[in-house]
């Protein structure tokens, strides 16, 4: 066999070492390294790798960080909420002895303390305003940054206002 196609696989296959990318034309000083205007092209892969590293690095932030910041507005509305109940329950004694149950009453002082105490147990900050019934919270939870604190963000925080109403009897179900 002399044909055309009668060479072994082997003898097509090229070493790596004589794979270089085709020129139409050699470079002028027949320095491989260089193209054809006799540019060198050593390092250019070194750019590419510091983009893309400083990419998924602030990738890696959003997604460290970012998580961190949702978790800090979850943890402000629920302890908000947790402390605006614990505040409405602070009932004032002579809205309780009263006739009519539409007049239930938050004791200002004994809410404001409950509703402290909840925001202090839970390491969160707040703040506690009564209107009659009606015991109103706002909580701002703080979270540190992992990748963030390079940049000199050190924490984030999320906001939550809860409100709750003392009420008498049950309020399921409509009439």
């Amino acid at each position: 066999m002399s044909g055309r196609g009668s060479r072994r696989a082997a003898d097509r296959i090229r070493p790596w070492h004589e794979l270089r990318r085709h020129n139409p034309r050699p470079p002028a000083d027949g320095n491989p390294d260089r193209d054809v205007d006799g540019q060198a092209d050593r390092g250019s892969i070194a750019a590419y790798l510091v983009v893309i590293a400083v990419a998924l690095f602030a990738l890696a932030g959003l997604v460290l960080d970012g998580g961190a910041a949702l978790t800090a507005h979850g943890q402000a509305a629920d302890v908000a909420a947790q402390a605006a109940r614990a505040g409405a329950d602070a009932l004032d004694g002579t809205s309780l002895r009263s006739p009519t149950p539409a007049g239930l009453t938050a004791n200002p002082a004994a809410a404001r303390a409950a509703a402290q105490a909840v925001l202090s147990a839970a390491d969160v900050q707040g703040e506690v305003t009564v209107t009659g019934s009606q015991v109103t919270v706002w909580a701002h939870a703080a979270k540190p940054t992992a990748i963030l604190a390079i940049v000199g963000i050190d924490e984030v925080g999320g906001n939550a206002t809860a409100t709750a109403i003392a009420l008498h009897g049950t309020t399921t179900g409509a009439s």
